[in-house]
């Protein structure tokens, strides 16, 4: 029998992962797979929605250990609900992102925990933040991350196109999960996806056996 080191038994829930957000002519597509995993070997859930609400038109994909990512978030949800009412106005997305990036920052020694934050404001319009591990806060167009990511770097690279449409980035953030799901041991179940533009928010659930296919699985 395999002799384990305490170490190794009490290891957190990891959230596993793929997560992904991309812009489009107008808005912003965010997702996520639905797995958690403990160390990278064992999946602990099949049905965690990564992708998280902070406020009404800004959203947050979470990777690294999920009790570090939902307490962060938590708090992040907290901050922008006080900063609206101090400013009698929703918060900009740069402004969300700020928060978790300082959240993270300020808190590197403890924290494991990496963001992706996209949003529609009335400033700027669709927008996409990273807050990898550490706190550094970068603005891209399209971003992924995870361990499923590492997979389909080159589907994206090749794929994505500027002032794509909705129903196209839509396509595009559906192709890419699966295709990291399929790969990835860790990454799996439904795909959680968020359409954010001017007029609202759609949420876009896809489930394991309605992902497309690109190869026998």
């Amino acid at each position: 029998m395999e002799k384990r080191s305490v170490d190794s038994r009490v290891r957190g829930v990891s959230t596993g992962t793929t997560i992904l957000a991309a812009t489009f002519d107008g808005g912003v597509v965010i997702g996520s797979d639905s797995r958690a995993s403990i160390g990278g070997e064992y999946v602990s859930s099949k049905t965690i929605n990564k992708v998280v609400q902070v406020h009404d038109q800004i959203f947050c994909c979470m990777a690294g250990s999920l009790a570090d990512a939902q307490a962060v978030t938590k708090a992040a949800k907290f901050h922008l609900s006080f900063h609206s009412v101090q400013m009698e106005t929703p918060p900009l997305v740069i402004a969300a992102a700020s928060v978790l990036q300082e959240l993270c920052y300020n808190n590197k020694e403890e924290l494991q925990a990496g963001f992706i934050t996209a949003g529609w404001d009335r400033k700027k319009g669709p927008q996409v933040y990273v807050v990898p591990l550490g706190g550094m806060l970068v603005g891209q167009p399209v971003t992924i991350g995870g361990s499923g990511s590492t997979y389909i770097y080159g589907y994206v690279d090749a794929k994505y196109k500027p002032n794509m449409s909705r129903e196209e980035c839509l396509q595009f953030a559906t192709n890419a999960l699966a295709l990291a799901m399929g790969r990835d041991n860790v990454s799996g179940g439904v795909a959680h996806l968020v359409v954010i533009t001017e007029t609202g928010v759609e949420h876009v659930v896809v489930p394991g056996n309605k992902l497309p296919k690109f190869h026998n699985e």
